[in-house]
């Protein structure tokens, strides 16, 4: 089997900034970001938190002979989360990464709240440009908080013959950001401060009036709302698989290690 060997960064953080009351951007910096200048921003990856009192990333290896990951001392095994680079500056040598700010119950948002200038955090990705989402003339984006800064990197992507709906939910009010796109896009703010409790995402969607033709949908949000959605869309307004992608960023009152089999499941099921 051919190996497959991802981008590895350690990364440093310069800076980081409040965009919303629960949106915390971080900069970051390394000698190699100019590796991941042929990535596209927008897409998966992983970042990797060191545990405390460990100042260097440990990167996991992956054993091609028996076909699983190494394991890791606890005292170097960094936490692994999904994520996404919400941009690039080459000439800055930067990238930087949006973070919901939910409190410390979460290992990933525990470290940016604290995260101050010097800190260090590991990046894995894939090399070379992906397919963020399928072109069509019309567009249903979906997302609750943790999709945002997907659905914000389509947004900018998108050109400005496109159209379409952008249904986003987020904390309150404040957290609405100013997402730029050159499309004709009608723009639904959700307002939920208890998203462990259940969503409207699914309910909104199901009142909007939906194109017939040339449509490219993508939603990304909680399980339970994924999955409501996907089965409107594929079963019931009867869209096809390429019309639709549609991924759970996690599971309400699991964690993102123990819901991944979860997840997976429930997207081939489609």
């Amino acid at each position: 089997m051919k190996k497959f060997i991802p981008i590895q960064l350690e990364l440093t953080v310069t800076r980081k900034e409040y965009i919303t009351p629960h949106y915390i951007r971080i900069y970051l910096t390394g000698d190699q970001v100019n590796k991941i200048m042929n990535t596209t921003v927008g897409v998966n990856n992983k970042i990797l938190i060191p545990p405390p009192g460990c100042n260097k990333i440990y990167f996991p290896e992956f054993d091609y002979e028996k076909m699983q990951w190494t394991p890791q001392p606890d005292h170097i095994r960094p936490v692994v989360r999904t994520y996404t680079h919400r941009g690039i500056d080459v000439d800055k040598n930067e990238i930087w990464i949006d973070f919901v700010a939910h409190g410390d119950e979460g290992p990933a948002s525990a470290w940016a709240i604290k995260a101050q200038q010097g800190d260090i955090l590991g990046v894995l990705m894939k090399e070379g440009k992906a397919e963020l989402y399928t072109k069509a003339e019309n567009y249903l984006l979906v997302a609750d908080s943790t999709g945002i800064p997907l659905i914000a990197s389509i947004l900018e992507d998108l050109p400005e013959t496109a159209k379409g709906i952008c249904i986003l939910e987020v904390y309150g009010k404040e957290d609405e950001q100013d997402l730029q796109t050159q499309a004709d896009i009608k723009f639904i703010w959700l307002h939920n401060e208890h998203p462990k409790k259940g969503s409207r995402l699914a309910e909104i969607v199901k009142q909007q009036p939906l194109p017939e033709c040339s449509r490219s949908g993508y939603v990304a949000a909680e399980f339970s709302s994924v999955k409501e959605i996907r089965h409107y869309l594929r079963k019931e307004k009867e869209w096809k698989q390429e019309e639709l992608y549609a991924y759970s960023y996690w599971k309400a009152g699991i964690s993102e290690d123990r819901s991944v089999v979860d997840r997976q499941n429930e997207k081939k099921e489609f």
